[in-house]
């Protein structure tokens, strides 16, 4: 019997793992779909942001509250899971507790495991109040409807049942021991379970060893089912936010890049030596494409982003555009650029790794030109992101593609542009009196 329970044990991580490989390669190649771009420069200050915004919760802590709750969930559901490094063993070796040969480490080890179990229950218990109960406006916005909605408190119900399961199996186990069952010897120690333990006063020892067996399994299996979730939801940030911080643009806020294609046209008008008369040179391959028309036009570290993003809204609710009562949001810039991701993944999957056009694009079927042309290019989204998240990039790409593939700006924005070309100023001066400004003062 317990050679079975050993099979089946490997049968469930040799599957758990094998899954979560092929999710984690087609995150991979769904993310290379981007052009690419070199974010490899000033290695250095790229490692400092990583650990300042990734591990140190730098930009968390603007808002204390859930900065706190964030932590305890953080840190507990990460450290917590060390001990199934014990539970990886213990399964496939059919020994019981393996790592209590370290003593009073392993005693601390465990004490610390239970506290953060309670501190992860109670900051997902106040995550749920605020977000089904108190409602945050943040947090009950229109593109959260639906699935965003659910995948929510999936995560929290989840977790909160992993960490149930952890406690229950350790109190348990703790009434064993004191009763001396068995093969449960006093080992480790339980701050929070030996007060949940007294509930199993009268049992039969037997089916309290089956309530730890239960647990035990029902632990392994809740870790293994979420690990491959975590593919279809907003909580992929848990591996992603690294990568996210380590490739996030250095350059200033508000210094966007020049097409190179565009700087040599204006550098060749420039230039005095050039023959006006020459002919261009042939193109190789299909001519660049200005801006952004769907999520292959984006590059992989902005798609990286739309994976990145945990939906939080802190971007949104910092929108001055948003808060004004336009269409843009920040947040739905980057559901919508991974949804579009995920429905070409799907077209590749059918299509043995090929592209069929399926007649859509990120732009105007995913995100409309509305919400492109309400950004003020502020960069408050950008600030406020706990990740580093960037959807004024996208936003910006997709409406140069508006306006120098489809000369599609508002009218506004084209009159401007004209007078600029005509004029040399903004404004429907003549050439000569567009500098009378500076002689009025």
């Amino acid at each position: 019997m317990q050679y079975l329970g050993q099979a089946l044990f490997l049968v469930l991580l040799i599957a758990g793992f094998g899954f979560f490989i092929r999710n984690v390669k087609k995150l991979i190649r769904n993310i290379k779909l981007g052009r690419k771009i070199d974010r490899t420069d000033r290695p250095k200050d790229r490692w400092r942001n990583m650990i300042r915004v990734a591990l140190g919760q730098s930009k968390m802590v603007k808002r204390p509250i859930p900065a706190i709750l964030h932590i305890f969930v953080y840190v507990g559901f990460v450290i917590i899971n060390i001990e199934m490094l014990e539970i990886i063993v213990d399964g496939l070796f059919g020994t019981h507790r393996a790592f209590s040969f370290l003593g009073v480490v392993y005693d601390v080890l465990i004490a610390c495991f239970e506290v953060l179990a309670f501190l992860v229950i109670f900051g997902v218990a106040v995550f749920w109040i605020r977000r089904n109960i108190l409602k945050l406006k943040r947090l009950n916005q229109p593109e959260l409807d639906g699935w965003a909605k659910r995948d929510a408190n999936n995560i929290i119900y989840i977790e909160t049942i992993l960490m149930v399961f952890f406690l229950v199996m350790n109190a348990a186990d703790y009434y064993l021991q004191l009763n001396n069952y068995s093969h449960y010897t006093a080992v480790g120690s339980f701050p929070i379970s030996s007060l949940i333990s007294p509930v199993f006063n009268g049992m039969d020892f037997a089916t309290v060893a089956f309530i730890e067996r239960f647990c035990w399994w029902a632990h392994i299996i809740g870790v293994m089912f979420f690990m491959n979730y975590l593919y279809y939801s907003k909580h992929l940030h848990i591996f992603l936010a690294f990568p996210n911080t380590y490739y996030a643009n250095l350059e200033p806020q508000g210094e966007f890049d020049n097409l190179e294609s565009v700087k040599k046209e204006v550098a060749l008008m420039m230039d005095p030596n050039a023959d006006p008369f020459a002919a261009p040179a042939e193109p190789v391959g299909e001519p660049e494409k200005f801006g952004a028309q769907d999520v292959m036009d984006l590059n992989w570290v902005q798609l990286m982003n739309a994976y990145s993003c945990t939906e939080c809204g802190r971007c949104t609710s910092s929108c001055p555009q948003n808060t004004t009562g336009k269409k843009l949001s920040p947040r739905k810039i980057m559901m919508s650029t991974r949804d579009r991701i995920e429905d070409v993944s799907k077209i590749l999957d059918a299509n043995n790794g090929k592209f069929v056009n399926d007649g859509k694009t990120l732009l105007n079927d995913y995100i409309t030109p509305e919400e492109l042309w309400a950004c003020n290019t502020c960069n408050a989204c950008v600030e406020e992101c706990p990740i580093d998240i960037s959807p004024l990039s996208i936003i910006m790409d997709m409406r140069r593609f508006l306006v120098m593939e489809q000369s599609a700006a508002p009218i506004e924005l084209n009159n401007m542009m004209q007078n600029i070309e005509n004029n040399g100023a903004p404004w429907q001066y003549n050439q000569m009196d567009r500098l009378n400004w500076r002689d009025e003062n």
